[in-house]
C-alpha cells in the first residue's frame, strides 16, 4: 500500500477516493491520530494519483469531486465527525502545524493580557525600539515582537483567521522551514520599514499575513503540483484591502510599509522555493 496524502476532513477524502475510482485507480482511506491517509492499493498509477491529489488540495470543492461521489460513492460509508464542538476543535488543530498553532496562541494571549490591565506593560516590553523611553535598538527583539500585539478584536480575527489558513497550509503541505522563514523575515524587515515611514507606535501580524498571502499565490501559480494555492478572488480581495489601506475609508490606521513589505518578502521566498519543486 502507497500513501499519497493527508487530509484533516474524512469527507473531503472520500470525495477524492471516489474520484480516483472513477478513473479506475483503486484507492481507500486510512485513519490516523490527526485526519486520514489517501491510500493507494497498487503502485501503477501512483504518478497519476499524486498529479491528482495535488490538484485536489488546491481546488477540493470542484463540482467534478462531488460528481465523483454521486456516481462512485458507496452509500454505506460512514464517517465519524466527532462531537460538535470537539469536532471543529479537531479540525481546527488538524489544519495547521505547531508554529501556526503557538504563533496564533501566543498573539491571543498577548491580545487577552494588553485587555485584562496589562496593556501598558506589554506595550513596553514589545513595542518597537524608541516607542517607550529607555529602549533602543540594542533590544534587539523589538524588532520582531511589535508583530505579537494587536489593538482590536477586528484587528486580531483578520490576521490570526489569515495566519491559521495559510500558514497552516505551508506548514502542514510544505513544512515548518518555510512558514518559519516567513515568520522572521516577514515579522522583522517590514516593522523596520514601517519605523521608517510612521515611526516606532504600530503592531500586528499584518506583515506577516501579507507575506504568507504572497507566498501561497506565487508558490500556485509557478509550482502548481506543491500542494499550496490561493484563489485569484482571494489574492484580489487582500490587494483591494491593501489599497484602501493608503485611504481614509476604513477610518483606522493601517501599517501600509508593513503590509507592501511583508508581501515582498512573501513574493521573493517564492521565487526563489519553486525554482525546483524539489528544493522545498
Amino acid at each position: 500500500m502507497i500513501e499519497i496524502g493527508q487530509l484533516p476532513n474524512a469527507r473531503a477524502a472520500q470525495a477524492f477516493v471516489d474520484y480516483l475510482t472513477g478513473l479506475g485507480i483503486e484507492s481507500y482511506i486510512e485513519s490516523l491520530p490527526q485526519g486520514v491517509a489517501i491510500m493507494l492499493v497498487g503502485p501503477q498509477h501512483e504518478d497519476t494519483a499524486r498529479s491528482e491529489f495535488a490538484q485536489f488540495v488546491l481546488h477540493p470543492h470542484d463540482e467534478k469531486y462531488l460528481q465523483a461521489s454521486w456516481d462512485n460513492g458507496n452509500t454505506q460509508t460512514k464517517f465519524d465527525y466527532g462531537s460538535g464542538t470537539l469536532g471543529l476543535v479537531q479540525q481546527f488543530i488538524t489544519g495547521a502545524g505547531p508554529l501556526t498553532l503557538i504563533t496564533f496562541f501566543i498573539c491571543v494571549l498577548v491580545y487577552a493580557l494588553m485587555n485584562l490591565g496589562m496593556g501598558n506593560t506589554l506595550f513596553s516590553a514589545l513595542s518597537f525600539a524608541g516607542a517607550v523611553p529607555d529602549s533602543d535598538v540594542a533590544e534587539i527583539w523589538r524588532v520582531f515582537t511589535p508583530s505579537l500585539m494587536h489593538f482590536s478584536a477586528m484587528h486580531i480575527i483578520f490576521n490570526l483567521l489569515w495566519w491559521w489558513y495559510l500558514g497552516g497550509k505551508i506548514e502542514t503541505r510544505l513544512g515548518s522551514r518555510p512558514l518559519l522563514f516567513l515568520l522572521l523575515m516577514a515579522g522583522t524587515l517590514p516593522n523596520i520599514l514601517q519605523f521608517f515611514i510612521t515611526g516606532p507606535n504600530f503592531g500586528g501580524l499584518s506583515g506577516v499575513v501579507y507575506a504568507v498571502v504572497g507566498y501561497t499565490w506565487l508558490m500556485g501559480v509557478r509550482n502548481p503540483n506543491c500542494g499550496i494555492g490561493l484563489p485569484p478572488s482571494y489574492m484580489g480581495f487582500m490587494m483591494v484591502w491593501l489599497v484602501l489601506g493608503f485611504t481614509d475609508l476604513l477610518g483606522m490606521p493601517i501599517a501600509n510599509g508593513a503590509h507592501v513589505g511583508g508581501l515582498l518578502v512573501g513574493l521573493a521566498q517564492a521565487l526563489f522555493d519553486s525554482r525546483k519543486p524539489s528544493q522545498v
